[in-house]
């Protein structure tokens, strides 16, 4: 049995993966900024504005459960990461990293740690001191987080100073750079939600093994939504 991981492990691993979150939620949430990813109701329009808070986080587990469908099923995206790694558990840890991020903007929350604290007991049931959080600890470089930040937004990095138009393949590698770095703390990936059993029995399957992942990560996105209001309610 390895090594256990450490809070401050999964800490700087989660710091620069919800900093990224930032740009890339920007870009989703911005009519005619993905390429590929289009929608009626989007932050800005009339039908958002009339959308109570409930509504928008609902649009966002459907926005990203389709981003994840989408990228999935980019051909050689993944590569030969996709023949070694878990590639499914950390698409979907970053997927529904991404997902948390836009709750805690959803509440009012900007604070990265708090947004860590969130993410860390969500995804992985582990209560994150403030502090340790907030990157308060005799580790910490903050020109080395900026560093990893930048490297996994990736194009994503310059969409507020320089608003363009990226594709659907752009947003992949991006959730893909992501997922690798949350490799870096594997053994915690599997206490993410997930769907329900019968999900995974069908994405064992030849030919409908695709649909029963996507089923089950969307299942699983609305697990996390469930745990988040948990969190929510205490930290209220």
């Amino acid at each position: 049995m390895g090594e256990a991981i450490s809070d401050r492990q999964v800490v700087g691993v989660l710091r620069p993966v919800v900093r990224a979150s930032g740009p890339v939620l920007l870009a989703l949430r911005t009519p005619g900024r993905l390429e590929g990813l289009a929608s009626v109701r989007v932050p800005g329009s009339a039908a958002w504005e009339a959308t109570d808070r409930d509504g928008h986080i609902d649009w966002w587990v459907n926005r990203l459960g389709r981003l994840t469908s989408l990228v999935t099923s980019i051909p050689g995206l993944g590569g030969a990461l996709a023949d070694r790694l878990p590639v499914q558990d950390a698409l979907g840890t970053a997927t529904q990293a991404l997902l948390l991020t836009a709750i805690a903007e959803e509440y009012g929350i900007r604070d990265v740690g708090e947004k860590v604290r969130l993410v860390a007991w969500v995804l992985f049931q582990r209560d994150i001191d403030p502090a340790l959080a907030a990157g308060k600890n005799e580790d910490f470089d903050v020109a080395d987080e900026d560093a990893e930040t930048a490297k996994l937004a990736g194009e994503f990095s310059q969409v507020e100073q320089r608003p363009r138009r990226i594709t659907l393949k752009s947003a992949g590698k991006t959730l893909w750079r992501m997922g690798r770095s949350l490799l870096a703390i594997t053994d915690e990936l599997d206490k993410r939600p997930h769907g329900r059993f019968y999900h995974r029995a069908v994405g064992m399957l030849p030919v409908v093994g695709m649909v029963g992942d996507y089923l089950g990560e969307r299942s699983g996105l609305k697990r996390v939504v469930r745990r988040a209001d948990e969190w929510l309610a205490r930290a209220a």
